[in-house]
């Protein structure tokens, strides 16, 4: 399959940098022309344009920051969809935004899927991170692949839009994780207590998490890199909020995590790291929640190596 990448920024360069280190026909495109540059001097082609991409290419990815950005992508592609094209949504989007999407691409005798990625930058590097995929089984094969290449851990969702539902609650789970422990690591020295034992104490404990044996590193080795930002949190949080009220669910955690964020985005800029969302238990206990022994960023250690299909406990394919 010939396939088209959109979107080579911190998620999707690492992405697409897995098709191609393994083989893949890749053609990509980026607003930013150094990003595509350093592509095509590793054996990619540069895509003219997104319409150029879906007329040439079997399946287009798109990986973007925003639903805005990827719907204006998407009418670029249109024209260009018929029947054996394939649009990937890799982006973190809303669920209706995806199905209302998909169903243009369909609807022109396309195939469409929604399959956003999860468990960090550092995973997406080494191609060992989880995907989700929601669409219809027969395109889930067609895929498949695809997703393998690029993933370790690939679960099919079930119909489009589903795999964006999961995305954005993990996400939120994630957020709700790193506001915890940045109050539990807060706590810990204000307490007296060693920092380094402190993250050891969690670590093996009931309160671990991913975000504590990622995000709690680089907090307390000061770099707060984990290459996202507090408007991107917001963002997810949001969409959260979004289905939980198109639910009818009377969250009360959520709604507190947006505040949290909008405070931070407020105090530190819409693109300070995600992570020093800490600073505001910091700056108020006049606190450094910092110690020695810790990497200022991830990075996957674990070796590359063929994806496979999840298959949800209790159920078969």
């Amino acid at each position: 399959m010939k396939i088209g990448f959109i979107g080579l920024g911190n998620v999707g360069g690492k992405l697409s940098g897995s098709l191609l280190r393994n083989g893949i026909d890749l053609t990509v495109h980026d607003l930013n022309a150094d990003l595509v540059a350093a592509f095509v001097a590793k054996g990619a082609t540069a895509g003219d344009s997104p319409a150029q991409m879906m007329r040439d290419c079997d399946a287009v990815i798109t990986c973007l920051p925003s639903p805005a950005a990827s719907d204006a992508v998407m009418q670029e592609m249109l024209p260009e969809v018929r029947e054996g094209k394939i649009w990937m949504e890799m982006s973190t989007t809303d669920e209706a935004e995806a199905k209302r999407l998909g169903a243009m691409v369909i609807e022109r005798g396309g195939a469409a899927v929604d399959c956003p990625v999860s468990g960090g930058c550092h995973r997406a590097d080494t191609g060992n991170i989880a995907i989700f995929a929601g669409c219809d089984r027969a395109t889930f094969e067609r895929i498949l692949p695809l997703l393998t290449t690029m993933g370790r851990r690939i679960l099919h969702t079930g119909e489009l839009g589903s795999a964006s539902v999961l995305k954005v609650l993990t996400n939120y789970l994630a957020t709700v994780h790193l506001v915890a422990n940045a109050e539990a690591l807060v706590t810990a020295a204000a307490a007296g207590m060693d920092l380094n034992t402190t993250y050891e104490a969690i670590k093996i404990s009931s309160g671990n998490s991913f975000s504590h044996v990622t995000e709690s590193q680089v907090i307390l080795n000061g770099s707060r890199d984990i290459s996202f930002t507090m408007d991107l949190v917001k963002k997810d949080v949001g969409l959260f909020q979004e289905i939980a009220e198109r639910a009818n669910v009377p969250l009360e955690i959520s709604p507190m995590m947006v505040k949290i964020f909008e405070d931070g985005i407020a105090r530190y800029g819409e693109r300070e790291l995600s992570p020093n969302i800490i600073r505001r238990l910091e700056d108020a206990t006049g606190l450094d929640i910092r110690a020695p022994g810790f990497p200022p960023e991830m990075v996957d250690d674990e070796p590359e190596e063929p994806g496979y299909e999840v298959i949800p406990q209790g159920k078969g394919v």
